[in-house]
C-alpha cells in the first residue's frame, strides 16, 4: 500500500517523522511532501534515492489513502481530507484532538491511528481498539525527551537558572519524570522526586516548593493529582511545569500553552503546558521517532491497520 508523509503544520513543530536512512525493506510505497526533511537539512533528492516519490502537499492527500502527520492536522488541511482515509500520528483523540475527531474524523469516517507511547490505538467513530503488535513504551525516548525538553524550555522561557536556593519537586518516576529530573538536576541538587505513593507528602508540603515539575499523565475520569485546592497553597511566584502536557489531567484546570508563549500566570503561579516540547531538540527527537516508527508502524503493510479497524466499524 501507499503511505503519504506530510510536513507537520502544528505550531512550532519541526520534528521529521521519517528519515531516508530508516527506509529499509518497507512493504509500503512511500510518498513524501516536498520539503519533508527541510528542518533537518535533508534534501528531497535523498528521499528519492531511498525510493520515495515526492509530491506537493495537496497531491499527497489526493494520492494516498494513508497519511502520516506527526502532530494534529490543522484547519487548512481539512478540505483535503477524504472519506475513509487513515491518519497516523499523535492525534490525541480524547484530549487536544477531540474537536478534530468531532468535526472531521467522525463525519468523514476517518480511521485514526493514535501512536500514544503507552496505549497506541485505532479510533473510528466513537469506538477504539488497542494495537496489539505495538508494544508499550515503543517510543519511550520521545517521552524522556519530553521531560528534558519541557524542563529546559520552561526555565529558559521564564529566565531562571535554578540553584540550591530554589526547592524543586519532580512528580512521578516514569519516562517523562526521568527526563525532567535529568534536566533540572544539572543545575541544582535541591531536587526531590515524588512517586505516586509519596505524593501525599508532597501535597502536604506544596507551599515549600519554588518549582514543581509534573511527569504524570492520568487516565481521563480519574482524580486529579494536583487539585485546585492544592494549588491554592502553592507559594506566590512559584513555577508549575506540566512536562507530561496532560491538560486538565494530573493538574486540575491547567491549560495548554503554545510553544511561542509557553507560560501564563494565574493566582500568582506561573503555568507551563506545551504539548510538543520535544521539538525543541528536533534533531535528536526526529532520529528516535523515525527509527521506532519505521520498525513498528511504517515497515509492514499498513493493510493490517485497516483490518484491525474493521473490528470496530
Amino acid at each position: 500500500m501507499r503511505i503519504g508523509f506530510v510536513v507537520s503544520n502544528y505550531p512550532g513543530e519541526k520534528r521529521v517523522p521519517l528519515l531516508p536512512e530508516d527506509i529499509k525493506n518497507f512493504e509500503n510505497d512511500v510518498v513524501i511532501e516536498k520539503g519533508l526533511g527541510a528542518s533537518m537539512g535533508i534534501s528531497d533528492r535523498a528521499y528519492i534515492v531511498a525510493g520515495c516519490t515526492v509530491l506537493s502537499r495537496k497531491q499527497v492527500f489526493a494520492n494516498c489513502n494513508t497519511i502520516v502527520s506527526l502532530k494534529l492536522l490543522q484547519a487548512e488541511d481539512y478540505e483535503h481530507l477524504r472519506e475513509g482515509q487513515m491518519i497516523i500520528g499523535w492525534t490525541h483523540p480524547e484530549e487536544t484532538g477531540k474537536s478534530f475527531m468531532d468535526e472531521q474524523a467522525i463525519p468523514k469516517k476517518l480511521i485514526i491511528v493514535d501512536l500514544d507511547n503507552i496505549t497506541p490505538a485505532i479510533y473510528y467513530g466513537d469506538r477504539s481498539i488497542e494495537i496489539p503488535w505495538i508494544p508499550r513504551n515503543f517510543i519511550y525516548k520521545n517521552s524522556i525527551n519530553a521531560g528534558f525538553s519541557a524542563t529546559l524550555h520552561a526555565l529558559m522561557s521564564i529566565g531562571i537558572i535554578p540553584d540550591s536556593t530554589e526547592k524543586i519537586a519532580v512528580l512521578g518516576s516514569g519516562n517523562v519524570s526521568q527526563g525532567a529530573m535529568n534536566a533540572v538536576s544539572k543545575f541544582s541538587s535541591n531536587v526531590r522526586m515524588f512517586y505516586r505513593k509519596t505524593l501525599d507528602e508532597f501535597t502536604d508540603n506544596i507551599n515549600q516548593y519554588d518549582i514543581i515539575i509534573n511527569g504524570i499523565q492520568i487516565t481521563r475520569g480519574t482524580p486529579h493529582i494536583l487539585t485546585l485546592e492544592h494549588q491554592k497553597r502553592i507559594k506566590n511566584g512559584a513555577i508549575v511545569i506540566d512536562a507530561a502536557a496532560d491538560g486538565d489531567g494530573a493538574i486540575e484546570g491547567i491549560e495548554y500553552t503554545p510553544i511561542e508563549e509557553p507560560f501564563y500566570k494565574k493566582d500568582g503561579t506561573y503555568y507551563y503546558c506545551v504539548n510538543n516540547a520535544p521539538t525543541i531538540f528536533y534533531r535528536n527527537a526526529s532520529r528516535d521517532i523515525s527509527k521506532s516508527f519505521s520498525k513498528w508502524v511504517y515497515q509492514d503493510n499498513v493493510k493490517k491497520f485497516y483490518d484491525l479497524a474493521k473490528e470496530i466499524m
